[in-house]
């Protein structure tokens, strides 16, 4: 299984749109794809002083569910204009790590 790893910044003015738009448009979208091999997503949130940072952590079966979801340059990352236009910064690729255990209570 791999880990997607990505990270955005907001000012605090535009983090609670950002956050909007990521649970009512940006990951329904993403669920509406239906890619086979996509597990999972999770948005975390933590104020960073004068940003607000959001990481965004996606689970697939394999490298090829990620380029399913991403295109070939599975790294790249996929950011909406919607989402551009509130964010102060954002990381241009995205990190992939390999599962290698997984324990659930």
């Amino acid at each position: 299984m791999i880990a997607r790893l990505w990270r955005g910044w907001t000012t605090p003015a535009n983090a609670d749109a950002y956050e909007t738009l990521l649970r009512d448009e940006i990951f329904p979208w993403i669920l509406g794809k239906r890619i086979d091999g996509f597990r999972s997503i999770d948005l975390l949130r933590r104020d960073a002083g004068d940003e607000i940072e959001f990481i965004t952590s996606m689970i697939f079966d394999s490298l090829e569910a990620v380029e399913a979801f991403a295109g070939p340059d599975s790294t790249a990352s996929v950011v909406l204009p919607k989402a551009r236009a509130l964010l102060a910064r954002f990381d241009a690729h995205s990190a992939h790590y390999e599962i290698v255990e997984r324990r659930t209570a």
